[in-house]
């Protein structure tokens, strides 16, 4: 690593949206389909989870002392995300109502095209609650995902037109 690395802070970087499909067999969305989907960043609070887990399988043998391992299953941690309520509106409601089924897309690095920080999670929206609070916070709804099939990581984003 001779070069200095540029880090950078999430907030005002990360792009967030909903896709309801994604047409490709690979999982992988089109400029067009990111256009026309939901981005959702500028009403999110908080985010939780949106990870790959991996369950090791003990493989201990007679002739060592030491317990080995392999890979064993992998696992999507619970997944989040918190948004603000909009007073006025309920688009983000309607569009993430339970049972609803979809892509959450993530451009880590932002909208750039090639980058390889795209993550697609196909997913069915298990939950949506109200946070209710008597202090002076701003009104909160946390929307939790059940990741329905293997999410496609590290994929770049597409070219614009």
């Amino acid at each position: 690593m001779g070069t200095t690395q540029q880090r950078f802070m999430r907030r005002g970087i990360t792009k967030i949206y909903f896709l309801p499909e994604i047409t490709a067999e690979t999982n992988v969305p089109t400029r067009q389909e990111i256009t026309t989907g939901t981005e959702l960043s500028g009403a999110i609070s908080d985010i939780a989870g949106w990870s790959l887990g991996n369950s090791p399988i003990d493989t201990p043998d007679l002739g060592s002392t030491l317990t080995t391992s392999i890979p064993g299953e992998d696992k999507a941690d619970a997944s989040t995300l918190t948004f603000y309520e909009d007073k006025a509106g309920d688009a983000i409601e309607t569009l993430l109502s339970k049972g609803e089924e979809g892509y959450v897309v993530i451009l880590r690095k932002g909208d750039v095209p090639a980058s390889k920080s795209m993550d697609i999670f196909p997913v069915r929206v298990a939950s949506r609650a109200p946070a209710y609070s008597a202090g002076s916070d701003p009104a909160k709804f946390t929307v939790t995902f059940a990741v329905s099939d293997d999410p496609t990581l590290d994929a770049a984003v597409p070219a614009t037109t």
